[in-house]
């Protein structure tokens, strides 16, 4: 986590100083602010379920459902729990970081963010509004396998 935090620590000093040089780094700032207000919130509650998955949670009840030795049945597993998750990138990465720790396969937690990102049910409503229910059929019936297929390969990938 260094060399992110190190790359994003820059990139922000160098924008704050272009904002300065341009006049705009107090609204900037105040963007910035807001954000931290509305998302802070939701990223210490996904803080706090991640780690309490990994306390609460037993190792073999993970093993089972979702651990290498899940199989199929836990990438399945994580295609659904994914797709019906709801919230963005704040929520379900310090989950799947949550449970990867705790013994999760990585197969499963692939399959996990890639139904989360493709399937997304707690996007549906706007999209059929936005883009129609046959836009949405056909997007839905073209990535219906990827996040199982994702999980597949994530498996094979990490355990050579």
């Amino acid at each position: 986590m260094l060399i992110p935090t190190i790359i994003m620590g820059v990139l922000a000093v160098v924008l704050l100083f272009i904002g300065y040089s341009k006049g705009q780094h107090i609204n900037g700032l105040g963007f910035a602010r807001d954000m931290i207000i509305e998302i802070l919130p939701l990223l210490i509650f996904a803080f706090i379920v991640a780690g309490m998955v990994q306390v609460l949670l037993p190792r073999e009840f993970l093993s089972k459902w979702v651990g290498t030795e899940s199989g199929m049945r836990g990438i399945l597993l994580g295609t659904i729990a994914g797709g019906l998750s709801p919230g963005g990138p704040y929520v379900n990465l310090p989950i799947a970081a949550g449970l990867l720790r705790s013994g999760a396969s990585a197969g499963t937690m692939v399959a996990f963010l890639t139904g989360w990102s493709l399937w997304a049910v707690s996007r549906l409503p706007m999209e059929v509004g936005i883009l129609g229910w046959k836009f949405t059929l056909i997007r839905i019936g073209s990535t219906f396998f990827f996040p199982p297929i994702a999980g597949l390969i994530a498996n094979i990938l990490f355990v050579r």
